[in-house]
C-alpha cells in the first residue's frame, strides 16, 4: 500500500495513496500502525480520501488494529476523508461505531490537541 507519513510532535498523519482497499494492501497498513506505535506515536490520523473502492469490510478492519494500539497507549486513532462508498461499508460492518471519524484533517488535529490539553490538565501526562 502506498502512503505518505507526516510526523508531528503530538501525532502522525498517514495519507493513503491508493484508490482501493484490498486484501493485498491492508496488511502493510497494519504493519505501519505497529511501527508508528513502537516509535511512540499514540495519536494517529489516517486520511483515506484517495480510497474510491473497497469490496470487503475485512479490508477496512485493518483500521481496528491502529485503533486498538492507540487506545492502549492512551491516544486517539482518527479516520478522515471518507467517501460515500467507504462510509456505507463502515456502516454495514458497524465499524463506524468503533472508529473515531471526522470530516477533515484539521478537525482531527483539533481533537488531538483538545485531548492532549485535557490530559495535561488532569495530570495524565508526565512533563519532562
Amino acid at each position: 500500500m502506498k502512503f505518505s507519513v507526516d510526523k508531528h510532535d503530538k501525532y502522525v498523519v498517514l495519507k493513503l495513496k491508493e484508490s482501493k482497499f484490498t486484501n493485498d494492501n491492508a496488511p502493510k497498513l497494519k504493519s505501519e500502525f505497529i511501527l508508528l506505535n513502537a516509535e511512540g506515536y499514540c495519536n494517529i490520523v489516517v486520511d483515506i480520501s484517495s480510497i474510491k473502492q473497497c469490496d470487503d469490510s475485512q479490508d477496512l478492519s485493518s483500521l481496528l488494529v491502529g485503533d486498538r494500539l492507540c487506545k492502549k497507549a492512551n491516544g486517539l486513532f482518527i479516520v478522515t476523508g471518507i467517501n460515500d462508498v467507504v462510509a456505507r461499508i463502515l456502516k454495514m460492518s458497524n465499524l463506524d461505531k468503533a472508529l473515531t471519524i471526522v470530516n477533515k484533517l484539521d478537525e482531527a488535529t483539533d481533537l488531538i490537541f483538545m485531548e492532549e490539553i485535557e490530559k495535561e490538565l488532569l495530570g495524565g501526562v508526565e512533563r519532562d
